[in-house]
């Protein structure tokens, strides 16, 4: 057999690398057509965002949670709140959802009683202020 016949053998024995080629190329054009999405995950009507930045900051979120962008802010008591908008869940048991959120940030004790978080006196305001920043976490 050439050298040819050889190539042309080992090829047609392999018809599933060129199905791998295909898929891995549209997978490629679909993240260029339809790139990530920059909003938030949940949108909160009526709530700031930019005010709940700032609360994060005001009312000591950093001193327990490393939350990126927020200069200081490497406290290792709570969770990281890298990429807080993907995660399934809060603390571990209420689905990551915007009233589950404001529950939580309004009354961690109520939900999950002698853990870390403190009841920080929020009111709804704040809190779906906060959840709505927590959601441009991505």
């Amino acid at each position: 057999m050439t050298s040819a016949g050889v190539e042309d053998t080992a090829v047609r024995g392999t018809p599933w690398l060129g199905w791998l080629v295909l898929v891995i190329a549209l997978v490629a054009l679909a993240r260029i057509a339809w790139p990530a999405r920059a909003d938030p995950a949940w949108q909160i009507a009526g709530a700031d965002a930019r005010r709940g930045r700032e609360l994060v900051r005001d009312v000591g979120c950093p001193a327990c949670h490393t939350i990126p962008g927020l200069r200081g802010a490497r406290g290792n008591v709570g969770p990281p709140l890298t990429r807080f908008a993907d995660r399934t869940y809060v603390a571990g048991v209420l689905r990551n959802e915007p009233r589950n959120l404001v529950t939580w940030l309004r009354h961690p004790q109520q939900v999950v009683p002698g853990n870390a978080m403190p009841e920080m006196g929020l009111d709804e305001r704040d809190a779906r202020d906060i959840a709505a920043y927590l959601y441009t976490l991505r």
